[in-house]
């Protein structure tokens, strides 16, 4: 991706994240770059193919970040552990990614829409994953690891509406507490 289209989908995302994407036309992104609207289409498709780019790239960022915490990981408790402080650090560094991804699935259009579905199913299958394999293991108890697995991700979800990071906790205290969060929701031992 070009410099210009980089500061494009930049802008793009502020102006989501402000206004919404309903609200938000290709010419205040323009504007918001110091160019005319009609010049951003030698750059990019439509404001539907800069809204499906902010939200594919956040999926497969978060997909990734998931990856890269639990590789190597044997024990169930410590892979939970990572997983949740790799969400929730995303979502505390990410806030305008996060919010644009949660408030603007409704804007996505096929086919992009099916493909974003499709990896935020394939991320919280990996918690789900992770949870069930505790219970196997007789390591976690719950009731339902679906349900357990979307109420560790709620937990990311909210940070970028709270979290800030001139305020009372650290990024490494925040997300190393609601790892903590996270294995007693799993019903860990000792937790």
């Amino acid at each position: 991706m070009t410099g210009r289209a980089v500061d494009i989908r930049a802008a793009a995302l502020a102006l989501f994240a402000e206004r919404g994407y309903q609200a938000t036309t290709m010419a205040d992104i323009g504007a918001a770059l110091g160019i005319r609207g009609p010049s951003l289409y030698k750059h990019v498709g439509s404001k539907q193919e800069l809204l499906a780019q902010i939200m594919i790239a956040t999926m497969d960022a978060l997909l990734d970040g998931h990856r890269a915490a639990v590789s190597g990981c044997d024990d169930v408790a410590e892979r939970l552990r990572r997983a949740t402080e790799a969400h929730v650090r995303f979502h505390a560094r990410h806030r305008l990614e996060a919010f644009v991804g949660t408030r603007e699935i409704r804007s996505l259009e096929e086919p992009h829409r099916a493909g974003v579905l499709d990896r935020r199913a394939c991320y919280e299958g990996k918690f789900r994953e992770i949870v069930a394999d505790g219970v196997r293991q007789g390591r976690f108890k719950v009731a339902s690891a679906k349900l357990t697995s979307y109420a560790i991700l709620d937990l990311g979800m909210g940070v970028p509406v709270w979290y800030r990071e001139d305020g009372e906790l650290t990024e490494d205290q925040l997300v190393y507490q609601y790892g903590d969060f996270a294995l007693r929701l799993a019903g860990a031992r000792g937790y």
